[in-house]
């Protein structure tokens, strides 16, 4: 496997060291070694079932790890210390590590019965302990950055897919994370609404010095976002580098199939 373009003397925004994940007999992450640099945007891409989208999941602790460790800043996601070693990290140390990151999903998961305002002012309000007022502030300044000032008091079922996917960014960004992470955000959209989204996501990495993980099967955006593009299959990286090597010179004979076969169903 490729070294890590991350691994330096500078601590990595993000640190899998050894991580595996089953789930019964099936092993979805293998030994995962993966650092990214502060700031940095990775794609991860590959086929379903190779363990990409568990890599968010596991770094949102929606997942329990079964081997390795976890670190988002130098500091354990999964474990915390106690005496000279480490011990699994009970709810309260998850809270506080999760504060850190924020995730977008396929399926926006906003609350039907919230306006686009109050679906961004619950986390900060209910988790941050932000006032209603400053919380307020808050959201309709990140709903404006995403291009929706019109749509604060409307209800999802009042937007379409690709604005409700504008507000899953905004929620997510009003936590205030280090890290973002997003999964497959564009799949279950119209083509038309796809641009829109990636449009936010590509504004947001270069005016915010975010730290970026994000699942997607669309190559073109991969190519053109990532300042590194990461291959999985079964639970590891077969391949790693920058999207001219990655998509332009791939190494492995895997990513050589995998890229021919989306390139032919295009």
């Amino acid at each position: 496997m490729n070294e890590s373009p991350a691994s330096s003397s500078e601590t990595p925004m993000v640190r899998f060291e050894r991580v595996s994940k089953r789930y019964g007999a099936l092993t979805v992450l293998d030994q995962l070694d993966l650092d990214v640099a502060s700031g940095e945007k990775v794609a991860i891409i590959g086929p379903s079932g190779s363990g990409k989208t568990t890599v968010l999941r596991v770094l949102m602790a929606l997942e329990r790890i079964d081997d390795g460790v976890i670190h988002i800043d130098g500091e354990p996601l999964t474990h915390m210390p106690q005496g000279d070693g480490l011990v699994p990290a009970d709810a309260r140390h998850l809270r506080k590590m999760r504060s850190h990151i924020g995730m977008v999903f396929q399926h926006f998961n906003l609350f039907p019965h919230m306006s686009a305002v109050q679906n961004c002012m619950e986390a900060p309000m209910s988790v941050l302990g932000l006032g209603k007022e400053e919380a307020h502030t808050r959201a309709a300044e990140l709903l404006t950055m995403v291009g929706l000032a019109d749509k604060l008091d409307h209800h999802p079922a009042q937007l379409s897919g690709g604005q409700q996917q504008r507000v899953a960014i905004a929620r997510a960004l009003a936590m205030r994370p280090r890290v973002m992470l997003f999964d497959e955000v564009t799949s279950a959209l119209d083509p038309e609404l796809c641009g829109e989204v990636l449009n936010v996501i590509r504004e947001l990495g270069s005016a915010h010095q975010l730290t970026m993980l994000m699942v997607t099967h669309q190559m073109g955006f991969a190519r053109e976002f990532a300042d590194r593009v990461c291959f999985f299959d079964a639970g590891r990286i077969a391949e790693q580098g920058s999207p001219e090597e990655l998509f332009g010179n791939p190494q492995h004979e895997r990513t050589q199939q995998f890229l021919r076969a989306v390139m032919e169903a295009i």
